[in-house]
């Protein structure tokens, strides 16, 4: 990717810019320029063959990880008018953003599909932004309202859409479910979120490659780069750093997947009262590496 049309230099530019017309000055300017090439190379992420393993062509895969990631992070700015306020606001961001409109404007121009709702609540799909809880311990997760669409390029998901639900607890919690730390992503407005690109240096948070997640015609594939198994591995000690962490073995094999599918927790885990014992276990969690076993296994 140049510099000339990179998805870092037009996050930087939205950052910095304080006047009227952020469209007009600098993303549809930029749009415009990524209608070619850049959209070529961003299309090369559209099918689950392997592109990623690529280190010898162009793009490189690791470098197109990248500037997936850096889109993400542009995504996740323009999203923030769309949450909840904060616990606890600090002083309002007086940095103009997109309207719904122009937001997929933007990612339409660079090959994108929007999508919606769809056939009812689906996590590969569906980021919970708030729950209604439900009287019903038992009520299963239904969709009452989208805050902003999803988008896929081709086969690879690039953003969920927004959703709040209503849900019985025994299902997604109110406070936990919208409210625990969000994995696999850089910003939200009103809940904690983890990636690997915090508490890097300025240039160094930048080479954070993007989950890879699939939808194809066999099945979901999720976290497609990940090389640790989910469960960890019989064949190394449980203390092994390549086997799972104290953290990740205190979680449940269900929550584990919870985790992956969701990118978050829906409800407190079994052993919350030792993990309470850790204070920001949360945070040193690494599900980043995670593999689920393979199909039939």
């Amino acid at each position: 990717m140049s510099d000339r049309v990179a998805a870092r230099g037009l996050y930087e530019a939205l950052a910095g810019y304080e006047g009227p017309e952020p469209y007009g000055a600098i993303v549809g300017p930029w749009a415009d320029r990524a209608r070619g090439d850049y959209r070529a190379r961003l299309a090369t992420a559209a099918e689950d063959d392997g592109w990623w393993a690529v280190e010898e062509s162009e793009p490189d895969g690791r470098q197109l990880r990248w500037e997936l990631y850096a889109l993400h992070r542009v995504s996740d700015r323009l999203l923030l008018p769309c949450q909840p306020a904060p616990e606890q606001p600090g002083p309002p961001d007086r940095r103009p953003l997109l309207p719904a409109g122009e937001y997929l404007d933007l990612f339409t121009a660079l090959g994108m599909t929007p999508f919606e709702a769809g056939g009812g609540f689906d996590p590969f799909l569906h980021e919970i932004v708030e729950v209604e809880q439900a009287d019903d311990p038992l009520a299963p997760i239904e969709i009452a309202e989208v805050r902003w669409p999803g988008l896929m390029l081709g086969r690879l998901l690039f953003n969920r859409a927004g959703v709040r639900i209503r849900a019985g607890a025994a299902h997604a919690q109110r406070g936990v479910a919208d409210r625990s730390p969000l994995y696999w992503t850089f910003r939200r407005r009103h809940r904690p979120t983890v990636d690997l690109s915090q508490g890097w240096g300025r240039n160094s948070q930048w080479r954070t490659g993007f989950r890879l997640d699939y939808r194809t015609p066999t099945g979901d594939r999720l976290n497609v780069t990940g090389h640790r198994p989910i469960d960890g591995s019989a064949a190394l000690h449980p203390e092994h750093p390549g086997n799972l962490g104290p953290e990740e073995r205190l979680l449940t094999p269900g929550e584990r997947r919870e985790l992956l599918r969701h990118r978050c927790l829906l409800r407190a885990p079994e052993a919350a009262a030792a993990l309470a014992g850790s204070p920001g276990w949360e945070r040193d969690l690494m599900p980043f590496d995670w593999r689920l076993p393979d199909l039939g296994a």
